[in-house]
């Protein structure tokens, strides 16, 4: 695969904080291992990763709901991970209903309301994240919060103007970028029939055919990240609600988010193998109802939380991405 411009230049924004001390990695050296190196964009003391006010409630939050963090057992010292970005810019805000109403109403004016989400092992608040169904509905075996199943990066249960509730699905990126692997031949050569990609089309086939929202004529690109990702979650959410009878959570509808700097060109700009055109040009054209899916930059979707009950935050946030 090759170098993603802005990953690199995150990188290296990460590690010039690091060494220069700067408070918002709360003076952490860098080195830790990580793919079997000690790496300079790899915090020794991995908490520090964490905005520091949100951290001990993170770490119990991840424990009472039995959530995997990316790549092990523990938070990342890696400052370009997604899930540890996820959650410095939206954990402080989860109990706070006015603040979670008005990052929504920055993506949709449609919502009056955000509701209370009780499925958590924790204080319920009104943002979840790593968020799974109660039942499997995409046979993937039994649910389990960040691992091994399609699962939600953060997720916001809202009330439509209309009355009626919706789940809101967001997908974080940060500096991710993808090479061309068909997620639907991996394995091929070496087992036709048990391989990976023969298990993931028995498991989304029909479910994809069935959809409302994706387009069946064509499942090629569905095999490809990101959408492969966005398929699953589509699916996820679709089937949240037909099957709301079964679920804690109860809505009639969704609005599909997808959060990504707009500095990630190699995300957002690559024209795809399986398209030909850009990321969201191509998926949008698998949708049935492209106002179900909309995108949104990390900065525009926390504009206008209080600036005074906030600074510290946002302070932050400025200064680390």
């Amino acid at each position: 695969m090759m170098a993603s411009k802005y990953k690199e230049t995150q990188r290296t924004k990460g590690i010039d904080l690091i060494k220069s001390g700067n408070p918002v990695f709360y003076g952490s050296q860098a080195g830790r291992s990580f793919m079997g190196q000690p790496r300079n964009f790899v915090l020794i003391e991995n908490l520090k990763n964490i905005f520091e006010p949100i951290r001990t409630d993170v770490v119990e939050y991840f424990k009472k709901n039995k959530i995997s963090w990316w790549g092990g057992y523990k938070p990342t010292g890696h400052v370009l991970s997604s899930q540890i970005a996820c959650l410095n810019h939206l954990f402080l805000i989860r109990n706070d209903k006015e603040a979670v109403l008005s990052i929504l109403k920055n993506v949709s004016n449609d919502f009056k309301d955000v509701l209370s989400i009780v499925t958590d092992n924790f204080t319920p608040a009104y943002i979840q994240f790593e968020s799974v169904s109660v039942n499997d509905h995409l046979n993937e075996g039994i649910p389990t919060r960040g691992n091994n199943c399609t699962s939600i990066d953060a997720l916001i249960y809202a009330v439509h103007n209309n009355g009626s509730n919706w789940l809101i699905p967001i997908e974080w990126k940060y500096t991710e970028f993808y090479d061309n692997q068909n997620k639907a031949i991996e394995g091929y050569k070496k087992d036709p029939i048990k391989c990976k990609g023969e298990v993931r089309k028995t498991r989304y086939t029909q479910l994809i055919d069935d959809s409302k929202q994706l387009k069946s004529s064509n499942h090629y690109c569905y095999y490809f990240e990101p959408f492969y990702q966005l398929m699953r979650q589509t699916l996820w959410v679709e089937q949240m609600i037909k099957h709301n009878h079964n679920e804690r959570l109860k809505a009639t509808n969704f609005l599909h988010v997808h959060v990504i700097p707009s500095e990630n060109h190699d995300l957002l700009e690559k024209k795809y193998k399986c398209s030909g055109k850009s990321m969201e040009e191509t998926w949008r054209e698998h949708l049935q109802d492209q106002s179900k899916y909309l995108t949104i930059t990390p900065k525009k979707l926390l504009t206008g939380l209080n600036k005074t009950k906030y600074k510290d935050l946002l302070e932050y946030l400025l200064i680390r991405y």
